[in-house]
């Protein structure tokens, strides 16, 4: 998830400037809680839900993996164990030792291969997420914009967003108009009664 997480920073730690000009005397001034409104919006919970569905996917195919890998470990096991015996007939113990060494090499490269799929779907999944959420996030950007213009702000601040400090850049606004509410309402306003339904983050296989 570390992608989306520096995408989300990024985008969160922006203050939005309004196309508005500004105006002679008082400033017409707005905030905004893009991170509320990125949470919220019923378009990301969606493609949460489809992202967990295609990590569930791997997570599957992975265990069906290590399945067979444990399977190898087991009969290398029973391999061992016999070699070890003692009354064990010399043509009979390199003939089970043959088998043992097919089996281990076969094992370390069932693995490797599980390694690398997992590191390639992963990857490609991330990637897909990251640039799933940048059209969301673009979205809304969008959203405000036209909100700007159509309320005649001069500036738009986002007061989610916080320094590499973590200190919050907007720490005080006088008389500034919160337009979070009336955005997420216009976002989620066509969302089927599903998508509100929140999806909680899948885990990546190890």
């Amino acid at each position: 998830m570390r992608p989306i997480r520096c995408l989300l920073a990024a985008a969160f730690a922006t203050v939005l400037a309004a196309t508005a000009g500004a105006q002679q005397g008082k400033l017409n001034i707005a905030t905004v809680d893009m991170q509320e409104l990125f949470k919220e919006y019923y378009k990301t919970n969606e493609a949460q839900k489809q992202i967990n569905v295609e990590r569930a996917r791997i997570q599957k195919d992975n265990n069906e993996r290590l399945t067979r890998i444990r399977e190898l470990e087991e009969n290398l096991d029973n391999l061992r164990k016999q070699l070890e015996d003692p009354a064990l007939a010399d043509s009979k113990k390199q003939t089970l030792f043959k088998d043992w060494q097919t089996q281990q090499q076969e094992g370390i490269a069932l693995d490797r291969e599980r390694r690398e799929f997992l590191q390639r779907r992963n990857q490609a999944l991330n990637e897909k997420m990251v640039q799933r959420m940048k059209g969301i996030l673009e979205e809304i950007r969008k959203l405000v914009e036209e909100k700007a213009k159509v309320d005649d702000y001069d500036y738009v601040f986002d007061k989610s967003g916080v320094s590499t400090s973590q200190v919050p850049f907007l720490l005080h606004t006088k008389d500034a108009t919160d337009i979070t509410s009336g955005l997420l309402k216009t976002l989620n306003k066509d969302a089927p009664p599903e998508s509100l339904i929140k999806d909680e983050p899948g885990k990546s296989a190890e």
